[in-house]
């Protein structure tokens, strides 16, 4: 995934206009005006970077001429100690940007961090990593990034690109399918098919084998296999690959989600799913740490 200049403008400009308000007083009054200086940024633990280019914007938008050069790339391992980007420019401009810039950098990082340690889980396992829309309002088209940047796969963007009929749906529709909750699958399948046709995906959320069966039968494109034991998911994904083969076809494909945790990814991974979605990846990502040091000024 690629971030949209535009999306990544507005972010910054946001991020600005609340830290800096009116100016930053401290350097007003301590720093003069024609100073100048060259900082670093540096990794202070291990991990995996995500967010350079992000700060690049916010010197950007303090400062044109300020110069930020990222010294690795998102996406790679950084090692404690580790230069990941050197900032030349006016000293006021550099103390204005460090946290704006520090912020993003360890909030997409952590990100970046933890998917990548959820995707070694399953390594060796024909399985993806995916994201939800469990994000920081505003954020999301960042921090879905960092996801990528970790070597997860990004889930829907939003309400708008994909068919998702979670429990609620279900509930809404149980009396209308004689309070079954297969019917109401069946039901949700086959209304949302005629609506969007084969335009989007269609998801359906199922928390038993009958809901399961009744969702392949309906043709949905995708499965969720909510809060389910490794071996009740082993015996839907079984049925799954059945009906893929007996109809030689790629469809659906299985997604196991429910307050996943990466200690569980290896052991749902062998219950034979296609996907596995963790909200944690970013809504409880824990900051990577990162500081911004000047060496010199002129």
């Amino acid at each position: 995934m690629t971030l949209p200049r535009g999306q990544i403008q507005q972010a910054v400009r946001r991020a600005l206009a609340e830290d800096l308000g009116p100016g930053d007083v401290t350097s007003e009054a301590l720093i003069p005006r024609a100073a100048r200086g060259r900082a670093f940024i540096v990794c202070r633990a291990p991990g995996v970077v995500a967010g350079l280019t992000v700060a690049k914007e916010v010197f950007r938008q303090l400062r044109p001429s300020a110069s930020f050069t990222p010294l690795t790339a998102d996406g790679r391992r950084v090692r404690r100690g580790q230069k990941v980007a050197r900032v030349v420019g006016p000293l006021r401009t550099l103390l204005a940007g460090e946290r704006t810039a520090l912020n993003f950098i360890q909030r997409l990082s952590g990100i970046a961090t933890l998917t990548r340690r959820c995707v070694e889980a399953v390594a060796g396992r024909n399985v993806k990593i995916l994201d939800t829309r469990k994000t920081t309002p505003g954020l999301r088209a960042l921090e879905k990034y960092a996801v990528g940047a970790g070597g997860g796969t990004n889930h829907r963007m939003g309400l708008y690109d994909q068919v998702l009929v979670k429990d609620n749906h279900l509930n809404a529709l149980l009396a209308q399918a004689g309070g079954d909750r297969a019917g109401a699958v069946r039901l949700a399948v086959l209304r949302a098919r005629e609506r969007v046709g084969r335009n989007r995906l269609v998801e359906v959320e199922a928390e038993s084998l009958r809901m399961v069966e009744a969702a392949i039968v309906a043709g949905a494109d995708i499965i969720m296999l909510d809060n389910m034991t490794p071996a009740r998911m082993h015996q839907a994904a079984r049925r799954v690959r059945a009906h893929r083969k007996k109809f030689r076809t790629r469809r659906p494909i299985t997604e196991a989600s429910g307050g996943v945790t990466p200690d569980q990814l290896a052991r749902i991974a062998a219950a034979g799913v296609d996907t596995i979605s963790l909200g944690m990846l970013t809504h409880s990502a824990p900051a990577a740490d990162f500081a911004m040091d000047i060496c010199s000024t002129t």
